[in-house]
């Protein structure tokens, strides 16, 4: 890959494994939305846009020094994805589901932002995920703006902590608004560390994130593989385990013999093999319905 210096950004040439409609409509971010022929991003305090030619991904409102510095881990562009699909495409089903989900890549991603967003989402859609987040930055996130159009930055702990549960959930949060109040709360006092979970096994990770409200096991292993560099997660969910029936029927019983088998067949590799499989069964085989 080669980076250079655009007017309004830059250009990432040659860029392999990636292309974005995959990355962004695979469940896993949520502030990511079509704009034209691209995307319109808002990640921390940064707005961008993103464009994907043959190849080339163009990057706006940002520089090399930043791209260096944030972007290429945040897209996780110093990982071999064509190896993770060589190693995954042993398996007859991943290899249908590796060449149909090619450009799918694990977003390293803020892990406040995701244990909210992954509250937010349990028994939620997409676009109703994406309009409470819209809604709660609105209200309690900094205003950004770029091309004279306002953005709103993801709320911090404080604010969120901060608010009455009325408020949140006139932002649409509904029954979950107790539990991120009462979340922001112990990550504002201290009672979690989010920085800590990625230093730590993934098992010890899980059971800190477990004692925070609205977070179980689908969540948690949501915000490990999205946020904290846990390849081993592994989220199961009614979809997933439907997508497990259909293509390992003889170890798709309970979420702990899908864990089972999945810690065997994939190991390291389970959570990415997770975002294929979703794909490849949500878009492909039409297996459940498209959120």
């Amino acid at each position: 890959m080669q980076v250079t210096e655009l007017s309004n950004g830059i250009c990432i040439k040659d860029v392999q494994d990636f292309y974005p409609d995959h990355i962004f409509e695979c469940g896993q971010a949520f502030r990511w939305d079509r704009n034209g022929l691209g995307y319109t991003g808002v990640v921390g305090n940064r707005v961008v846009g993103l464009f994907f030619d043959r190849g080339n991904v163009i990057l706006e409102n940002t520089s090399v020094e930043e791209y260096e510095l944030f972007w290429k881990h945040y897209f996780d562009l110093d990982r071999d994805y064509g190896e993770i699909k060589s190693t995954l495409s042993r398996d007859p089903v991943m290899e249908k589901a590796t060449q149909f989900g090619w450009g799918i890549r694990i977003l390293n991603q803020d892990p406040w932002e995701t244990l909210i967003s992954f509250i937010i989402s349990a028994n939620n859609n997409i676009a109703r995920i994406k309009r409470i987040i819209r809604n709660l930055s609105q209200r309690y996130g900094s205003t950004l703006v770029w091309n004279g159009v306002e953005y709103f930055s993801f709320p911090e702990p404080d604010a969120l902590a901060g608010a009455s549960e009325d408020d949140l959930m006139a932002c649409g949060c509904g029954y979950r608004a107790r539990y991120i109040k009462e979340t922001a709360g112990m990550v504002y006092r201290g009672e979690i560390n989010l920085k800590r979970l990625k230093e730590v096994p993934y098992q010890q990770a899980c059971a800190e994130l477990l004692t925070c409200p609205g977070v179980g096991p689908k969540v948690a292993d949501c915000i490990l593989l999205f946020s904290c560099g846990k390849g081993e997660a592994f989220p199961v969910d009614v979809w997933i385990k439907r997508a497990m029936q259909h293509f390992y029927p003889w170890c798709s019983g309970s979420n702990r013999e899908i864990r089972r088998f999945v810690d065997e067949k994939f190991g390291q590799l389970a959570g990415v093999a997770q975002q294929y499989l979703y794909y490849y069964a949500r878009d492909c085989l039409r297996l459940f319905d498209k959120n």
